[in-house]
């Protein structure tokens, strides 16, 4: 197919703070940033069908000295093993660790285990950061 262009016509403030928002991230032009911009809707897309495969990392943070908790977050990596496919562990201090697990599966599915293991007593805080197997984009 190639590449295509298209014009684009846009209010002088907001082209403003788009050029603005270019520079502040690198990119070498507007183009490339419009792609990205593009990209991400998509990503996006995809996770709110729930149902395609897509792949993510959950990041918690929290302390190992809360009674039982490491059991808890152990046991529910557990279940759901495959979906879970890397884990990282990192002792930020005497007290307090942080774990990146990456997931892959279907988005909903990835949901509910953030969910879960987010919301699991004594995790001090969690985020879902989510993004795609790249299949369906260019």
């Amino acid at each position: 197919m190639g590449i295509r262009r298209f014009g684009v016509s846009l209010d002088s403030s907001l082209l403003k703070g788009f050029d603005s928002l270019i520079a502040r991230k690198g990119y070498a032009n507007r183009s490339e940033a419009l792609r990205d911009l593009i990209r991400d809707s998509l990503v996006r897309e995809e996770w709110e069908d729930g149902n395609r495969e897509t792949v993510g990392t959950i990041t918690i943070v929290y302390s190992h000295d809360t009674r039982e908790l490491v059991d808890v977050l152990t046991d529910l990596q557990h279940n759901f093993y495959t979906s879970i496919i890397s884990s990282l562990h990192i002792h930020l201090d005497g007290h307090n660790c942080l774990e990146v697990l990456v997931t892959k599966g279907k988005a909903k599915d990835i949901k509910k285990i953030a969910d879960k293991l987010i919301g699991t007593k004594g995790v001090k805080h969690g985020r879902l950061s989510l993004t795609t197997t790249g299949r369906n984009l260019r």
